[in-house]
């Protein structure tokens, strides 16, 4: 036998034994979960009035032979100077949108080195508007380079009132200036970035979409490798005032509720192709995007999340769409312009037991450092959030949520925004979950349910861990995270400059909270801006290839991700206590490959992409 042979057979005894280990693992667990997934509610259902419906509390795993790292987050956001309060026009109706927005996004409007902050509104209901106060906008916060905030969205021309749901930036002129597309119950909107100031050209560009729609997440990537952005929008369901008032629900037998999505047709996504110019075609249909309910030839897609992401590295995005009580999808790109869903032949559609969920939030990563592909998924309260797994990239996935102790974590909150980050330093990225419920008295139903609810940190301790990703508890972070609040969208980046990320956790009806990360580990890092010049300027679709103390790390560039919302678009490297790395790869997305030097760790790289080398 040579030796390779023999490595082969040892890493193939190790990858057996771990995936023996998740198999007792989820064994023990799934005999409980099958019980409860008869019971589960996929929506409150209507009960008796005063009548409690009682809950089991999820299993308490083990705690990984290693210790969880003490990370304090600060609440700072009324120190950093953000005022925003989230307007939903909730007047007692109970209308289905009041429950859903909240996106928010972290990204450099100004060029000026530093991540500024966008907080998406929604506004007052026709005739409800108070008279005594403005109309609510949307809001920008400059960031002055310390973690301070000014409030920048007049001036930069963004002061516009709408039932804002979702934000997608991104430079799709190619001018160096990130642009806005915000999504909407209504007419959508883009803004281009004119040096700074803001212009809408939403009728011009023909992204506009039906103005009766209620579009959701929405991201920027170039699907067709022209060089050039190109935008998808979710749609929600099928929905109008009249439409909500017409029907009918209860929690208590006497007071309205909000409906659940089932009582709402589905929807297609839009696909629009930038052409240039600042003009957009619609493609939807021709892309293959309008997937029918075989069984009644309607729109099934109900989508609230979105993530963009070359799932196998063929060289082509895709796309994954997280839907709210109808199954996930899963487009495939097959580099021809068209798309081919797999989402159920890929093992993403459904959980363990063949039942879609309430899904919200998503992201995905490789967060295992060894080619296996995440796809993290918020769902409704009573069902786990989802951790589908793909060994070593390819496009079958196994839902591990169980088996890495996620699942149980999960199973009492409802989860909106989530997403995988680094906040550690450590190497291995760890999943950050906000969550918050719909019914402001839901606590009267179900015992184990409140509106507001705190967020989730789970630490990734490795695979070799019997509880991979570990609930962190609040002594680990400090009072300011765990506090609950009414969470939606939530977004990363590097608000003051240190090297580790912050968060934003935007509220429904409420106040954001923006948490300063105070780690004291001691932990290295490197950070990454790409800057394409054959591909989209920003690069979205690469992906980078860190090799630092005998591991490989890589992080995708994309924004879109959470719910609703968009992430700074540097890519960070935690190392640990490493104080050098190896090699640097960017991947490019046309296909080239670049090789950087990074003498020094603690530090951000601008690497603009090469010129190609001279034919021979």
């Amino acid at each position: 036998m040579s030796e390779n042979s023999e490595e082969r057979n040892i890493a193939d005894d190790e990858a057996f034994r771990r995936a023996l280990r998740r198999s007792l693992v989820a064994l023990a667990v799934l005999v409980p979960a099958i019980g409860l997934a008869v019971y589960r509610l996929n929506r409150p259902a209507e009960s008796a009035a005063g009548t409690v419906a009682p809950l089991a509390a999820p299993e308490v795993r083990r705690s990984p032979d290693q210790q969880i790292p003490r990370v304090l987050f600060t609440d700072v956001t009324a120190a950093a100077g953000i005022r925003f309060v989230h307007c939903n026009g909730a007047y007692g109706d109970k209308l289905l949108p009041e429950t859903m927005g909240g996106g928010c996004a972290v990204f450099d409007y100004n060029n000026d080195g530093h991540q500024d902050l966008l907080l998406v509104n929604s506004c007052y209901w026709p005739g409800r508007q108070p008279q005594d106060q403005p109309p609510p906008t949307m809001a920008l916060y400059e960031n002055d380079g310390t973690g301070r905030f000014r409030d920048a969205t007049s001036e930069a021309g963004l002061a516009h009132t709408l039932y804002g749901m979702g934000v997608a930036v991104g430079d799709y002129d190619n001018d160096g200036w990130r642009d806005l597309f915000v999504s909407t119950v209504g007419e959508n909107r883009l803004f281009r970035n004119a040096s700074g100031r803001f212009v809408e050209v939403t009728g011009e560009a023909g992204v506009g979409g039906d103005p009766q729609a209620w579009s959701t997440a929405c991201g920027w990537f170039d699907y067709d490798r022209d060089g050039l952005l190109d935008l998808f929008v979710a749609n929600y369901v099928e929905w109008s005032p009249e439409i909500d008032l017409s029907l009918e629900r209860t929690l208590d037998g006497v007071h309205r509720a909000y409906l659940p999505p089932t009582s709402y047709a589905g929807t297609f996504p839009y696909l629009y192709r930038n052409e240039g110019g600042g003009k957009f075609t619609d493609v939807t249909q021709q892309a293959g995007l309008c997937i029918r309910n075989p069984a009644t030839g309607v729109p099934l897609a109900k989508s609230l999340g979105l993530v963009l992401i070359d799932l196998d590295r063929d060289g082509w995005m895709d796309v994954v769409l997280a839907n709210d009580t109808v199954q996930n999808l899963v487009f495939h790109n097959r580099r021809d312009g068209t798309f081919e869903e797999i989402g159920a032949v890929a093992g993403v559609a459904f959980d363990t037991s063949g039942q879609a969920r309430g899904a919200m939030g998503i992201d995905a990563a490789r967060f295992r450092n060894d080619g296996d592909l995440g796809l993290a998924i918020g769902n409704f309260a009573n069902e786990m959030n989802a951790l589908f797994v793909s060994s070593g990239g390819g496009l079958s996935f196994t839902d591990e949520g169980i088996a890495t102790g996620l699942g149980p974590a999960t199973r009492l909150v409802l989860t909106f925004g989530t997403f995988f980050f680094d906040y550690d330093l450590d190497g291995r990225l760890d999943l950050l979950m906000a969550n918050g419920h719909l019914e402001d008295d839901i606590a009267k139903i179900q015992e184990s349910q409140r509106y507001e609810q705190p967020p989730q940190l789970f630490w990734n301790a490795g695979p070799e861990e019997l509880t991979e990703f570990c609930a962190v508890p609040p002594e680990n972070t400090g009072a300011d995270f765990h506090g609950p609040l009414v969470g939606r969208g939530c977004a990363y980046g590097d608000f003051d400059g240190d090297g580790d990320l912050d968060v934003l956790i935007a509220c429904v009806g409420g106040r954001p909270r923006l948490l300063r990360n105070d780690q004291q580990l001691g932990h290295h890092w490197l950070r990454f801006r790409l800057t394409g010049t054959r591909v989209n300027r920003d690069a979205v679709g690469a992906w980078i290839e860190v090799r630092a103390d005998q591991r490989v790390m890589s992080r995708d560039v994309s924004a879109t991700r959470s719910y609703l919302s968009q992430c700074e678009l540097i890519a960070t490297f935690g190392l640990g206590t490493a104080t050098r790395v190896d090699q640097v790869l960017i991947h490019w997305p046309d296909g080239s490959q670049q090789e950087v030097a990074c003498p020094e760790v603690d530090r951000l790289y601008e690497v603009r992409q090469a010129s190609p080398s001279p034919a021979l």
